[in-house]
This record gives structure tokens, sequence and C-alpha cells, in this order.
């Protein structure tokens, strides 16, 4: 009885095929290994970064390579075709950590999960390359108990119609599923994928010789999975795909026949129950629901205390985080000589900044929000602990705050150097700026702008990066500052609207400052500006001509007509030529006008690192709005929060963490 009960519950079979769907252990393969802290390694190490990003927002596939000769690697990333982007990010990072984890120093491996999400990273190109094993074969536990022979025609056709669409996709997706009636009430449901790199006829083979070994394999039971290195096959009796009326292949009739044996013993048992439903088929109805009612409540019991218990412990754990780090506000006037102008270092649209040295001798940096700044306690504590929780070595550190009856006031590291305008566009001290520094400091700002667009628990869009908000460490090591204007985002969240325009003319992306939308994409136009401004040592809002060029489309222009140099500091003359033409470049793909043009931060990384990878031409720039502001020399604030009442936006700082991959 049980086994006629799993038989026909869909419900049984989704929970038989989700146990049975575990992923393959990733397979390292034998032709080499690297060694740790080696070019091999540190470029395996970035290539794979990169894929979660890069893969999620291009469709669900992506295939790059970096590196030169012998140290050069290529990578590739696929989900499946159904996946949100943010499943994919999800499934491609976890794909990751299995191969780390699993091939530590092979030079070659692969990974799979069990929602057929492909990572494969080599020393050699793999792309557009059939590979037809290792093959995995998974197979529902439940028979078709009933009318096989018929089961089978409607299957084979079914399949037949699934792989020519899913073949005959295009070079970014493979990708088709499809559903037939075998019978009354009753569908099958097929899913199939290739890698994009692969032929339309390379697809349909490795289709086909799927459908061949699940045959072999596992004939006549109620679902499959078949996966292959290019491929996967996945066919059941419930609809277990997200539906997509682009990709689903047409609905399959079987052959025109007599009612088939199993219908008519259907029609029979109606009948005899006289219309109504049979005792039996109320038994297979109800007993799967009342089991997965059953398996919801045991889940809700065990999982929900422990839920509740977390919640209050890493409530409990903010609690006393938030306490260790402030300070009496005593402390902080004597650290300033109660706010002495002699300490100022500057005054930024939420208010002035001092320097301070703590009890403890720590040199500190010392942001006192003013009465008008906006922000209630709530949101102060709120965004104190935000900022307390990202650190990597590119973003400013938060190292305090003290809240006392109408003061605010935050804590930040303190930097020497100032920030970054005060050398480039100084006569005298840009001298001190050489390329291999500059370089540096571009390097430094896209990892800190890939830290908070992806890679910290939080999606920030920072919306006044500029020069002016790039502080320097004593080894000229940049620090992304200011978050006044940043903006939280949802993790499926990708734009935003404004009615309230805030920021930096010139630095401000033409969709936002024309139309109050931003993004992570918005970031990236900023971060192109300014690496055309450290490049050339010149000013947005400075340069102007006869035919109203802009700094932007000056450097369009030249490099457009092969000068591209004559746009470079003279500073930078010894410096090397290649790595000046492509960051040149690279700035010129961050400040197009389409959006979708601009690359994210994480492909940044990539073109910086890899002289393999081929760039795009870059389109003419967006129109260029010279800024009338002025700026801080040094700003620190905070407010992730829509602050844009401040006219003359500027400073603040923060922080943040990420793992440094920077093979040159």
């Amino acid at each position: 009885m049980w086994s006629k009960l799993i038989a026909h519950s869909s419900i049984l079979s989704f929970l038989l095929m989700s146990i049975s769907l575990v992923a393959a252990a990733p397979r390292c393969y034998d032709n080499g290994n690297f060694t740790t802290n080696s070019t091999y390694a540190k470029n395996r190490d970035l290539i794979l970064a990169s894929l979660p990003p890069n893969a999620s927002a291009n469709g669900g596939f992506f295939t790059a390579s970096i590196g030169r000769n012998s140290d050069r690697v290529y990578a590739l990333a696929m989900c499946r075709g159904d996946r949100t982007p943010e499943a994919c990010y999800s499934l491609v990072n976890s794909s990751i950590y299995e191969l780390m984890a699993n091939c530590p120093n092979q030079k070659e491996a692969s990974a799979w999960t069990g929602d057929y999400c492909v990572v494969h990273y080599a020393d050699h190109s793999f792309f557009g390359t059939l590979e037809l094993d290792p093959t995995v074969e998974l197979y529902n536990t439940g028979n078709i108990t009933s009318n096989l022979t018929q089961f089978d025609t409607v299957w084979e056709s079914l399949m037949d119609s699934v792989v020519r669409k899913a073949s005959n996709g295009s070079s970014s997706l493979k990708y088709a599923t499809g559903e037939a009636d075998f019978v009354v009430f009753q569908k099958i449901y097929s899913l199939m994928q290739c890698t994009p790199d692969l032929s339309q006829q390379d697809c349909d083979y490795c289709l086909r010789r799927s459908a061949s070994d699940y045959v072999n394999c596992c004939h006549g039971k109620q679902g499959g999975v078949v996966q292959k290195p290019n491929c996967l096959l996945r066919w059941d009796l419930y609809p277990f795909y997200v539906s997509n009326a682009s990709t689903t292949a047409p609905s399959l009739s079987p052959p025109p026949s007599p009612a088939s044996p199993l219908s008519q013993s259907v029609d029979s048992q109606i009948r005899k129950e006289g219309g109504g439903i049979s005792s039996r088929t109320l038994v297979i109805i109800v007993v799967p629901s009342v089991i997965f009612i059953a398996v919801l409540v045991i889940l809700g019991v065990v999982l929900l205390p422990k839920r509740i218990k977390k919640k209050k412990q890493n409530d409990q754990n903010n609690k006393i985080h938030l306490e260790s780090l402030q300070i009496d506000f005593n402390a902080v006037r004597i650290a300033t000589e109660n706010f002495s102008d002699a300490n100022m270092l500057g005054r930024g649209g939420f208010g002035p900044v001092y320097k301070g040295k703590l009890e403890d001798g720590r040199d500190v940096a010392i942001k006192r929000l003013s009465e008008n700044s906006g922000q209630g306690i709530r949101e102060f504590k709120n965004e104190v602990m935000l900022l307390a929780k990202l650190q990597h070595r590119n973003l400013v550190k938060l190292l305090g705050f003290s809240l006392e009856q109408k003061e605010r006031v935050l804590i930040y590291e303190f930097l020497p150097n100032s920030s970054l305008d005060n050398f480039i566009f100084d006569p005298v001290k840009r001298l001190l700026l050489n390329w291999d520094k500059r370089y540096k400091i571009i390097e430094g700002i896209t990892k800190g702008l890939v830290y908070l667009h992806e890679d910290s628990q939080y999606r920030i869009i920072h919306r006044d990066l500029k020069a002016a908000n790039i502080l320097l460490d004593e080894e000229m090591n940049p620090k992304i500052s200011d978050f006044g204007m940043a903006k939280l985002f949802g993790v499926d969240q990708t734009r935003a609207d404004t009615s309230k325009i805030a920021g930096t003319f010139g630095y401000m992306a033409p969709e936002y400052a024309m139309h109050g939308q931003y993004s992570v994409k918005s970031d990236v136009y900023s971060f192109g500006v300014l690496v055309l401004e450290i490049i050339s040592g010149q000013k947005i809002n400075s340069f102007s001509n006869e035919l109203g060029d802009s700094l932007l489309t000056h450097a369009w222009r030249s490099w457009n007509e092969g000068t591209a140099l004559e746009f470079v500091d003279p500073v930078m003359r010894d410096g090397s030529r290649s790595e000046i033409m492509r960051c040149i470049h690279l700035g010129l793909l961050c400040v197009q006008e389409n959006i979708a043009d601009r690359p994210t931060m994480a492909s940044v990384i990539l073109m910086l690192s890899s002289y393999s990878m081929s760039l795009p031409v870059p389109s003419r720039p967006a129109f260029c709005m010279n800024s009338t502001m002025e700026t801080a020399t040094m700003s620190y604030s905070s407010s992730l929060s829509d602050q844009s009442k401040t006219k003359a936006i500027q400073a603040s700082v923060n922080e943040a963490s990420i793992s440094e991959l920077d093979p040159r």
C-alpha cells in the first residue's frame, strides 16, 4: 500500500527527490599542483572571487581567464536557468568554498551543487570543450507502476522536444523546460541545460547521451537527474522548476489511442463510487498532506525556539559591542582640547572634524555632529552598529562614539596624509605620487567598493565617491571615507529612486543627477571619474577649452585618437604605459552613459589584474556637470540614511574587510 501511496504522491516525490539531490563531491584533477602564495594561487583565488557577482549579473553564466603563461587560470561558473541572481550568487559562492576546501592546491578542479551550479577552473582553456565524464545519476525511489509502455512513448517524445529547444539556445543561455500529459491529471516535467559555450551539436549530443544514460540506469523510476560537466537533464512528475513562458517547451500529448488501461480503471473507480472520490483515492490525497503538515510542525517546534534564542543572543552581543565602543564625552573634550579651533581638520555637511588624542595615546579624528544633522538617537545608534561591523583595510575604521544629551560624536582612526585631492591636485605634493603609488591607490579603492557592493553583509551604495573622500594612511594606502550620503540596499534590491539629489556634481552619474536613480553603477561612474582624475592630475571641474570639452570627453577623444598619453600627468611619464593605458580604458568604461555598459566593480578587479582579458570599446562618456561646491579638507561623517538636506555634500568615513587578491 505504501509503495502505491508513494507512486501517486507528488508531495512525497518532491521530498524524496530533494533528499536525493545532494551535491556531487568536488572533482580534484590530478594534472598538477601549485604552491601556496604562488602567483598561480593568487590568480586562482582572484578569479574565483570574481565568479559569484559576475555570474549572477550576467544571466547565470560567466567565463574568464587571468594571468600569463604557466600562471594563467581559466574559470567558468553557471547556474540553473531558472535561478534568480541572488540564488545564483549564493550557489556559486558555496561551490567555490567547496572547491577550495576539498581541492586546496590542485591546478584544476570542478564542483557541482545538487541544484546544478557548476564551477570549474583549470590551468588550460576548456571553454567550449565537451566533457561527458564524470557523470552523476540520481533517481526517485518511486516506480512507474502502470502502463510503462505508454509512459515511455510520452517521455521519449518530451525528451526529444526539450533537447532540441535547449541545444538551439543562445551563446548566453542554453536552457529549456517542458511538460507533457501522461494520463488525466498527471504530467511529466523536464528541464535541460548546457553550458552556453558548447556548440549546438555538442549540446544536443550531451543531452541525448544523458537521456540514454538515464534509461540505462534508472528506467521505470518516477524521476531522475543526470549531471555531466557540460549539461544537465532532470525530469519528474511535479513542476520542480520556476515556470518561464519563454523557455517552456510545448506541452506534448500521448499518441492518439483508445483510453489507456490506467485511465479506464480510474474512470471505472469513479463510476463505482457514484461520481465521488473513493476511500482509496482519499487516502492517497490525505496521508501525504498529513505527513507534510506534521513535518512542518516538527520543524517549527524544533527550529523556531532556536531562531528566537539566536536572535536574542545576537541582540545581546550587539548591545555588548555597542557599549564597548562608547566613550565618555568628557574624554572627548579632553582629547580635542575642548574642541579647539586649532585642532579642527575640516568641516563637512554634518559637522566639524577635529584631531584628538585619546587617553591611551591613540591619535583619532573626531566628528561632532551638528544639531541640525537630522539624525535622531535611534538612527545614530543603528548607524554606529552598522559602521562598526564593516571592517576592511580600504575603508576608514570607526573606533568609538559618544552619545550624551544632545551631543553625538563619532571617533575614527586618524590618517596623517589627509585626503587624495590634497596630493594629486597640488603642484608640489603630486610629485610624491608616481605611477606605482597611484596604481596602488586605484586598486585599493576598487577593493573597498567591491566589499561595499558585494562582499559585506550589507549592500551599500556610497553615492559621494570623490578624491576628497579618499583618505591616505602613512604608507599612502587609500581608505574610502564619508558615508554621510550612503544608502543601504536589500539583498534583492538593484536600484532605488529619490527626489532629493545629494552628492557632488561632476562625480554624479547622469541617471542620478537627472532622474534621482541610483545603484551600484552610480558608484562605478564616480569611480571612473576618480580614476581619470588620478591619471591626469586634473579636477573634473577644472578642465575646459574652446571646444567645450570636459575632462571625460577629453580623455575619451585622446584615447580614441591614439594620443592618450598626452592626457597623463607628466609626473608619471616613467610609469608602465600598458598599465596607464589600461586604466584610462577602464575609467572610460566606467563613465559610459548606458548603465548596462558600465562594468561592475568585481569586473574592474579582473580588468586591472588580467591583461589577457580583452576590454570592450567604450562609448562616448556621459555629460559632465562641473562642480561648484567646495569641500572640506577632510571630513568624517556618517548616516546611512537619505540625509540629502545638506547642500554641500562631503565627508564621512568608514570601514569594512575583505580578502586580499591582487596579483599584477
